[in-house]
């Protein structure tokens, strides 16, 4: 089914648009929550969380691209979800693993944060502008890292890469990514 029909039930408060949601994009949301908090259960718990936020947002929200969209939320729900479950034990598993190293090339936030989010808009414009400028292989391994989560084992192994080329490639994407904040004036 079209995403725009899926929408335009959501508009209407017709229950069928979470049945097409499931249909269409439960996998994808199920991979998005994995990836993050390695755990079936809790996976599906954040699918379905994300089609009753999905519900309460829609309307008036009209999103344009409805994937996107929705492997959002996924993710957010996901960290938050992760962030509860080792709140009191910090330091196992991928995720701040992940942070750490984005820690590197990404100022702290609280450094630079202004009330009106236009910081967090200017990132954004320069992190896609980064995304357009890297190879297609880099820009793969970049998002599978730091957006799905994705263990340095688990890419080479989805992309036949070896571990070292993975290491390398994010390597060298955090240190142009950083260099272009710079650029950019984002730091200081």
């Amino acid at each position: 089914m079209d995403d725009q029909l899926i929408i335009d039930m959501y508009f209407e408060r017709n229950e069928q648009a979470i049945t097409c949601t499931a249909d269409k994009y439960g996998r994808l949301l199920r991979s998005v929550a994995f990836g993050i908090l390695k755990s079936h259960e809790d996976s599906e718990e954040c699918e379905n969380d994300t089609y009753m936020k999905t519900w309460s947002i829609i309307p008036p929200t009209r999103p344009n691209i409805f994937s996107s969209f929705l492997v959002k939320i996924t993710r957010n729900l996901s960290l938050d979800r992760y962030d509860q479950m080792h709140a009191v034990k910090r330091g196992a598993g991928e995720v701040p693993m992940v942070l750490d190293e984005l820690a590197e090339c990404i100022p702290d936030e609280s450094a630079s944060s202004t009330d009106d989010g236009s910081n967090d808009e200017e990132l954004k414009r320069i992190l896609d502008k980064f995304l357009a400028t890297l190879p297609s292989d880099a820009r793969k391994i970049f998002m599978r890292r730091y957006f799905f989560g994705d263990s340095v084992n688990e890419i080479a192994d989805k992309f036949g890469f070896g571990k070292s080329k993975v290491k390398m490639s994010l390597s060298r994407s955090r240190d142009s990514l950083k260099s272009l904040l710079e650029s950019e004036g984002y730091y200081g």
